[in-house]
């Protein structure tokens, strides 16, 4: 149930130094990593808006027995898109949007079944650590206190009971993190705005006791007699993070791209970190030379001592860290270090470490070879062409150019990264569609199934999931997804603030339901993606090629004649054909393909490893989405090459093997 928003939990630590690393991990037995990440399927959600525990009918407990209402605690009904959809006040809709929701821990508690089936094997949380006090940060990313949990959300114990009763069902929990910044935590001089210019340090006027006040606590470690109303919804904490030297104090970045202002500027109104110093005169490119002579801050080191605590109390897996654009390489590494280091000393020997990566594929090659994080998310072009070539708008790639111009291409071995094996995109790449801010979109943003230029959008969501969870890479479901959200902002005014509401509405209904409906909730496991999610994710489960196995585009004919093959591409700016890829582990050939027209099936040729699968061999369909094809066998042809004959159903999805 929602937790008090006006609760104080006093247990909390105010200094870092009160945190006793060797009582709080003696005899315990932590939850060990799994052997590869590539193996896992995570899923996205932001807690306050995913579920509030008063749902009921249409989905299950954790042991898959159905949740019935109404009760006096379960009194949200299921949504039902006749009677729902489109019926709330836009406008006032919208405005409850930007605010707190209400989802909660106990919540997300109760839907571990739900997320269980579905195929889920990694909850990917949304920061939720305590905010500033009054402020609108239901997203997470604006912490006031970085050793705490937000009311809004619960408390520091059921974060710790929900990893456990996680990790119980086979699911591991990756934390958002946020090491750039902290929320707007103190005001400059004078209240004003202050923009990053030139790299001058502004003056600030104080802490703030809330959102709203202008700074009336001192810039400087805060005496508990003199100001015993500070702890804890005041200022910033721990304690440590109340020195002056702490911030950056260079006011709100004005250019995204500009170096050093990226990295040394508040992110809006969120405080900047200083996490050290690091040559400023040199190319912001010389990444190696930038680590070799960095030097940190005590600052980074509190931060580090900070998440070294969320894995000792509450068992995570593994952290998403926010914004790595805006931090000197530097200090990502010697973060990640520290992060690997302890965790390994848990029995935590793969802890995963996840960066938020933007500035293009060759970055974030560059930035996970160079800090040693794991794998990078958000890489521009990924999203988009995922997104685009499923819906039939762009090119597949074509493995006979060096050109990057489609989603399989940045996949191969590439001129751009370097890479020798198809194993590295596998285990450093996280692919996801849909997220809460649709970086790549611009200033309006919108859901796979809201685009406002597709009005069947919602027809090409299952080729996009097929794509997603059935080439390489570690797949990313962004919760919503799997009961088609299509939130979009359609204003026309040219307003743009706000936009990225729209990517964030709420499972559990509440006050922003998506498809514009109000106290009705989407945990619908008869819902016909949910299912195809749960029916891929138990094939990717029990066949290792489809999620280690290197990766082939493959090329197609409407007659298999030997010289009709070509790989796919768009006629007139439209790909309405068929796109197959092979997945081969050993002698093992995995033969996967999706139909970009949604008007009609479609039977080709696709070609297939000749020495794995010579003419004559026989090939099994795993599966399909048109059931009936589902466990027939289709025989490999040809003299020149080998490819075997499949059916596609429009905007459909099928396997062989």
């Amino acid at each position: 149930m929602p937790a008090n928003p006006t609760s104080t939990q006093r247990s909390c630590e105010r200094s870092l130094s009160e945190i006793d690393f060797s009582s709080l991990t003696k005899g315990r037995q932590y939850h060990p990593s799994p052997a590869a990440w590539e193996d896992q399927v995570l899923y996205f959600l932001l807690a306050d808006r995913f579920s509030d525990g008063k749902e009921y009918s249409g989905f299950g407990e954790l042991d898959g027995n159905p949740v019935a209402g109404p009760t006096e605690e379960r009194t949200t009904a299921l949504f039902d898109l006749e009677k729902d959809a489109w019926k709330a006040d836009r406008e006032k809709w919208f405005e409850a949007g930007k605010k707190w929701c209400g989802g909660t821990l106990a919540g997300l508690m109760d839907k571990i079944g739900y997320l269980r089936r579905l195929g889920v094997t990694a909850v990917w949380l949304s920061p939720v650590f305590r905010q500033v006090t009054g402020s609108d940060t239901y997203h997470g990313y604006g912490i006031q206190n970085f050793l705490d949990v937000d009311p809004h959300f619960g408390t520091r114990e059921e974060l710790r009971d929900f990893v456990s009763a996680a990790h119980a069902a086979g699911i591991r929990v990756i934390l958002d993190i946020i090491l750039n910044h902290a929320g707007d935590v103190f005001a400059y001089q004078g209240g004003y705005r202050y923009y990053y210019f030139q790299g001058n340090q502004w003056p600030a006027s104080g802490f703030r006791r809330d959102s709203t006040d202008p700074g009336t606590l001192p810039f400087s470690p805060l005496d508990a007699g003199t100001y015993p109303d500070a702890w804890p919804h005041s200022a910033i904490w721990p304690s440590e993070f109340q020195h002056a030297t702490t911030w950056t104090k260079r006011g709100e970045i004005q250019g995204w791209d500009n170096y050093p202002e990226y990295l040394e500027g508040d992110f809006c109104t969120l405080k900047d970190i200083d996490h050290g110093s690091a040559p400023r005169e040199i190319e912001s490119w010389d990444l190696f030379r930038r680590i070799n002579e960095f030097g940190e801050t005590p600052a980074l080191w509190h931060l580090a001592n900070a998440y070294k605590f969320w894995i000792a109390y509450a068992d995570i897996d593994g952290y998403r860290i926010d914004t790595v654009k805006h931090m000197e390489p530097g200090a990502v590494r010697f973060f990640v270090n520290v992060i690997h280091e302890f965790a390994q000393s848990l029995g935590k020997e793969n802890f995963y470490l996840i960066g938020e990566v933007t500035g293009g594929r060759q970055n974030a090659v560059h930035i996970v070879d160079t800090t040693g994080i794991d794998a990078a998310l958000g890489v521009d072009d990924i999203p988009g062409k995922l997104e685009f070539l499923a819906k039939g708008r762009e090119s597949p790639g074509n493995p006979d150019t060096d050109d990057q111009e489609g989603y399989f291409d940045l996949f191969r071995n590439s001129v751009i990264s370097y890479k020798d094996s198809h194993q590295w995109f596998g285990r450093h790449i996280v692919t996801l569609f849909d997220d809460h801010d649709q970086v790549s979109l611009g200033k309006r943003k919108f859901r796979f199934c809201g685009d406002p230029g597709e009005p069947n959008a919602y027809r090409y969501l299952i080729p996009a999931l097929a794509l997603n969870l059935t080439t390489a890479g570690i797949p990313c479901i962004y919760y919503g997804t799997e009961q088609a959200f299509n939130g979009a902002d359609h204003r026309t005014s040219g307003e743009y603030e706000y936009s990225d509401v729209f990517l964030r509405e709420c499972m559990f209904g509440g006050p922003f339901g998506s498809l514009q409906s109000q106290g009705r909730h989407f945990f619908n496991e008869d819902h016909e993606v949910y299912r195809f999610i749960r029916d891929v994710c138990t094939l990717r489960r029990d066949h290792l090629a489809l999620r280690r196995g290197r990766q082939y585009l493959r090329e197609v004919s409407a007659t298999g004649a030997g010289g009709d093959f070509c790989y796919p591409q768009p006629i007139g700016g439209r790909l309405r054909w068929v796109v197959a890829w092979s997945r081969i582990f050993g002698e093992q050939e995995y033969l996967c393909a999706v139909n970009t027209d949604v008007n009609q099936s479609l039977k080709v040729w696709a070609a297939v490893d000749r020495q794995i699968n010579p003419p004559g061999k026989q090939m099994s369909c795993l599966l399909s989405t048109e059931p009936a094809l589902k466990g027939s066998v289709a025989t490999v042809e040809g003299t020149d090459r080998s490819a075997l004959p499949i059916t596609v159903p429009p905007a459909g999805f099928v396997v062989y093997h």
